[in-house]
C-alpha cells in the first residue's frame, strides 16, 4: 500500500504584526518583513518552528524558542533582511538598528568602514539590497574580497560580485612576501655565461 504524503501538524493563529514587524508567541518575539507591518499574518506553529503566512503565501520561517523557565526575560529573534525596506526608507535607521547586530560579519565589518563617510549610510544599504536581486553568498563573498583588497566601496563590490556571477575570478590581491623570501639582488641576464657554457661542453 503507497505510503501517503507526511502529515502537516501544526497549530494555527491569527496574529497582527507589530509597527516594528514583529509578532509575539510565548513570551518571546519574531521578526516579519516589512511589508506586513500593522497587519494580520498566520502563525502556525510546529514543534520546532514557526511559519508565518499571509495571502497564501509563507512569509518566513524561524526555529521556534522553547523555554521553560518563566524567570528569564522573553527574547527577540531578529531577521535583519526583513528590515531591508525600512533602511530603504530611512538609512539612518542602520546606525541603531538592533535587527542589524544579526548580519555576517563581513556585513558588520563594510559597515564600520562606511558609516565613517558622508553618504556612507546610503551606501551601505545599497549593498545589502543586492541580496535581494542576487544570491546572498555572492553577495557575502564580493563584500569579504573588498575588504581583503582594501577597497570597501560600492563599485567596487558590483564590479568584483558581476565577476563572480559571470563566472571570472576577481583580480588576485598583491602578495606581500615576507622579507626572507625577498632577493637582495635581482637575477641579471648574463649571455656570456651561457656562451661560456656551450664552449666547454664543445671542447668535451
Amino acid at each position: 500500500m503507497p505510503m501517503g504524503r507526511a502529515f502537516d501538524g501544526f497549530v494555527e493563529h491569527t496574529k497582527r504584526v507589530s509597527p516594528t514587524c514583529l509578532i509575539a508567541f510565548e513570551r518571546n518575539r519574531y521578526s516579519v518583513p516589512a511589508s506586513f507591518a500593522n497587519r494580520p499574518v498566520s502563525l502556525r506553529v510546529y514543534p520546532d518552528r514557526l511559519v508565518i503566512a499571509a495571502e497564501g503565501q509563507i512569509l518566513c520561517e524561524h526555529n521556534r524558542i522553547i523555554d521553560r523557565s518563566h524567570q528569564k526575560p522573553g527574547q527577540t529573534i531578529y531577521d535583519w533582511r526583513h528590515y531591508l525596506a525600512v533602511v530603504q526608507r530611512k538609512p539612518g535607521a542602520l546606525r541603531n538598528g538592533a535587527p542589524f547586530l544579526e548580519m555576517p560579519e563581513a556585513f558588520r565589518q563594510l559597515q564600520g568602514h562606511l558609516l565613517k563617510r558622508l553618504g556612507g549610510d546610503r551606501e551601505m544599504v545599497e549593498i545589502l539590497a543586492l541580496v535581494l536581486q542576487h544570491n546572498e553568498q555572492a553577495v557575502l563573498s564580493a563584500v569579504e574580497l573588498a575588504l581583503e583588497a582594501g577597497v570597501p566601496t560600492k563599485t567596487h563590490i558590483l564590479n568584483v560580485l558581476h565577476r563572480l556571477i559571470d563566472g571570472k575570478a576577481p583580480p588576485a590581491s598583491p602578495i606581500d612576501a615576507p622579507q626572507a623570501l625577498r632577493l637582495a639582488q635581482e637575477p641579471v641576464a648574463d649571455v656570456e655565461r651561457y656562451d661560456t657554457l656551450r664552449a666547454l661542453r664543445h671542447a668535451s
